[in-house]
């Protein structure tokens, strides 16, 4: 089975370079216009369609897909507690906050008040683990880094062995609950 990774759109957070986690932000002016000219490559076009809850993932699914998705609680990004809503520049720029870059993260980091990445893969694996037929799933930052993360063997320390950029699908196959990798991601379509 086939399962397909696509980040969602642009938000006002992410052009101000803040922390979203789990909070609920829209996609940000003009985003919903630019996705709308962006369309599902053939391979992936047919897939069986999940989402994140947040709108942020749900719109951008139904604007590249022109189908209202499904969705699983799951799939939410990763809580990052006490810093939603903050910039990870001045979260690193603080020797106090605890800030870590995700190359020095480990499986086990956390957070204040938030969750891990080895948290976020328990309840992201069972979403995957529920799944019947190739199916393409909208959803996050962290989300896709956790499956990647296991996918590829990292294990968040060090540089990863992937960028995950917009606009772009990461395909992994599922076999016998070991996942592998495809060699590249395949860009969404310019209509």
């Amino acid at each position: 089975m086939k399962i397909g990774l696509l980040r969602h759109g642009i938000t006002d957070w992410n052009s101000a370079g803040l922390l979203q986690g789990q909070t609920d932000r829209p996609l940000g002016p003009g985003e919903a216009e630019r996705l709308g000219e962006l369309s599902l490559p053939p391979e992936w076009a047919n897939a069986a369609l999940l989402s994140s809850p947040l709108v942020r993932a749900r719109d951008t699914a139904r604007i590249v897909s022109g189908k209202k998705p499904p969705t699983d609680e799951r799939l939410i990004e990763m809580n990052f507690g006490d810093w939603e809503g903050l910039a990870g520049k001045d979260l690193r720029a603080d020797p106090q906050s605890g800030f870590r870059d995700v190359e020095y993260w480990g499986w086990d980091f956390r957070p204040p008040n938030g969750e891990t990445p080895q948290e976020v893969w328990n309840r992201v694996s069972m979403a995957l683990d529920s799944l019947t037929e190739t199916t393409l799933i909208v959803c996050h930052m962290v989300v896709i880094r956790v499956v990647l993360a296991k996918a590829h063997g990292w294990n968040f320390e060090g540089h990863p062995p992937f960028q995950i950029k917009r606009d772009r699908i990461y395909g992994v196959t599922v076999e016998d609950k070991k996942l592998t990798p495809d060699p590249a991601p395949i860009r969404l379509i310019m209509q």
